[in-house]
């Protein structure tokens, strides 16, 4: 027999729980102009308080033409595509840049990355053997390696080259009265070297543009310093006016002398090997001598101007 049957005033709601026993259940409410309003029946249930949801109140979006209340909740703008800041899915880098500069940037890059190509691409002709792209556009594979770009593999030759070469230059000189002297010789190389010693920062005509305008007059020269092709006599050109431009900044003629000849040499000494080494080294230099070049006037005003 079940405990429910025994006391009819007891009863089990869903949950599980017995309702209390009422003392007096009194009589039924009627709906009568003395009670003024509908008894709620006593199993009606009572939705309990959350305590830890605090109540947020919702923004007030004011009505067109109405000033808005500084008391009530803002709503954050909405940033690029909708997404609000801070977000995840908001926009960035290139494609938070409207379309112009979308373009502009695609542009910007896209000339960036043919240039890199292009640039790789001569720089792998030049270095790889000869072949039938090279002796078709040869010339202009160079004239985009030339003089800046130019890469050798003397770093990893078996045998590097163990010479020191200084590049020497002495003047003759008109002193306007009649008289003609020369000058001695100018060690250009030991002043590049002392500009490089101790410099962080030295810059590339101290450290490149003597040595690579002798290497360049020996490779387009032979033994008897005759030009070989057109590049010789280019190179000819261009180590004359370089060895003038270092005499007027070495001031190796007076202010009123005029420099009418030059003639370079260059001077060869072996590095000494290392003390373990069973090689040989010759501690006497050679030189090798270039015929006197002449400067027209407008070469030698030319580097006052």
């Amino acid at each position: 027999m079940d405990v429910n049957d025994e006391r009819p005033d007891l009863r089990r709601e869903p949950s599980g729980e017995a309702e209390p026993k009422r003392s007096d259940p009194g009589p039924p409410a009627t709906d009568g102009p003395e009670s003024g309003a509908p008894a709620s029946p006593a199993s009606a249930p009572v939705p309990p308080a959350s305590a830890s949801a605090p109540s947020v109140p919702e923004p007030v979006v004011p009505a067109p033409g109405q000033a808005p209340d500084p008391s009530a909740p803002s709503v954050p703008a909405a940033g690029p595509g909708g997404a609000l800041p801070g977000l995840a899915g908001s926009g960035g880098g290139i494609a938070a840049l409207g379309l112009p500069y979308r373009i502009a940037a695609g542009l910007a890059l896209a000339a960036v990355a043919v240039a890199a190509g292009v640039h790789l691409g001569m720089v792998f002709l030049h270095i790889a053997p000869a072949n039938t792209v090279t002796r078709t556009h040869g010339r202009t594979v160079d004239q985009w390696i030339y003089p800046e770009f130019e890469q050798n593999w003397k770093l990893f030759a078996p045998n590097p080259l163990q010479q020191n070469i200084d590049v020497q230059v002495r003047a003759e000189v008109d002193t306007g009265n009649g008289d003609v002297r020369t000058t001695g010789w100018y060690d250009l190389s030991a002043l590049d070297g002392a500009a490089i010693k101790g410099n962080l920062l030295p810059s590339h005509t101290q450290q490149n543009e003597l040595r690579r305008a002798w290497d360049l007059y020996v490779s387009t020269h032979d033994g008897a310093n005759r030009a070989v092709g057109l590049r010789g006599t280019l190179s000819e050109d261009y180590l004359r006016r370089l060895a003038a431009l270092r005499l007027d900044r070495g001031n190796a003629v007076g202010g009123d002398d005029t420099v009418t000849r030059v003639q370079v040499r260059s001077r060869t000494t072996e590095v000494p090997p290392p003390p373990w080494s069973t090689e040989q080294a010759s501690a006497t230099p050679s030189y090798r001598l270039l015929p006197w070049w002449a400067l027209s006037e407008g070469e030698w005003k030319g580097v006052h101007a």
